[in-house]
């Protein structure tokens, strides 16, 4: 299920469901929101803080309270993240999916440790989202290639139908149809075996990302994904940035290769979306087509209704 295309005048909700949110840095992100004709309503607890733990922008009840208010707030139409960070699995347990289920899909935009809200949301509703950028993140502000296509995305999907990179390669070629599912690599490690968390990716095109991770982790998490089972049946796999990951780009890249390629499915890297600059929005949840030897991903139809 897919949520409605922004119009200039439409309201939305900002939440933060993770860390906490510098206050310049917010004011920077919500002010484009509003150069974009939008009116932006703020979650109560928006500029919060854990009283305890300061990684954290409130206390779940607090965070999941937010979330569970922006979704079902019949004024807004569509719910954007403030950042990431930490926290977004302790929430889940606190919203009451029966209730979210009863109002229409709305929009959630966000990336990072919002995967786990991202994969909630397709597994207990049913919806589609957008992995793309926070409000809250210098690069919000001042990366305008990431926001513009951002934009373009909420307020004329047609127009992104077909993505691409362009310093996308192609890991191994050939072409795969399926659902696209996914996001931080991290977070989708500790999801496994989860509530609100699906048993396999199969049938699905994988997006993977991660940040600041070295690669004995990244293959780690890769080895846990594969042993488990999780990606058996895997259509095809997008991969986007490894910015920051150790000792360098060409270990991670020999790393990838040599976890993925044996499962004998299409594979795209540098696909341009995660922790960089200049990053994509890709819809979640959306029917489409890899072509890893034209290094596009195509949408079936656009992701917004």
């Amino acid at each position: 299920m897919r949520g409605r295309r922004l119009h200039p005048g439409d309201a939305v909700s900002v939440v933060a469901p993770c860390s906490p949110v510098p206050a310049d840095v917010l004011e920077t992100g919500l002010a484009v929101l509003r150069g974009w004709g939008l009116e932006v309503v703020e979650g109560e607890h928006l500029r919060g803080r854990h009283p305890r733990l300061p990684y954290l922008a409130g206390t779940d009840t607090e965070r999941a309270a937010d979330l569970q208010r922006a979704w079902l707030d019949p004024r807004t139409a569509a719910v954007f993240c403030a950042r990431g960070g930490d926290g977004a699995h302790r929430v889940l347990d606190r919203l009451d999916f029966d209730e979210l289920r009863r109002a229409p899909v709305k929009a959630l935009v966000g990336f990072s440790d919002v995967t786990a809200l991202h994969e909630a949301l397709a597994v207990e509703l049913g919806a589609s989202s957008l992995h793309g950028p926070v409000v809250a993140l210098e690069s919000f502000a001042e990366d305008a290639a990431a926001a513009e296509h951002l934009r373009t995305t909420l307020f004329a999907p047609e127009a992104a139908t077909v993505l691409s990179a362009p310093g996308a390669e192609t890991l191994v070629g050939g072409t795969a149809r399926g659902v696209t599912a996914g996001g931080n690599l991290s977070v989708l490690n500790d999801s496994l075996a989860a509530p609100h968390s699906r048993a396999s990716a199969r049938g699905r095109i994988v997006l993977l990302e991660d940040v600041a991770e070295d690669v004995s982790r990244i293959d780690r998490m890769l080895t846990q994904l594969l042993r488990s089972g999780w990606l058996d049946g895997a259509a095809g796999l997008v991969l986007g940035s490894w910015e920051q990951c150790t000792p360098d780009a060409a270990a991670v890249r020999t790393l990838l290769l040599e976890r993925l390629e044996p499962l004998g499915v299409p594979v795209v890297g540098e696909f341009g979306f995660g922790h960089r600059r200049a990053q994509i929005t890709v819809p979640l949840g959306a029917a489409a087509t890899l072509d890893a030897d034209a290094r596009t991903l195509t949408l079936d139809r656009p992701a917004l209704a």
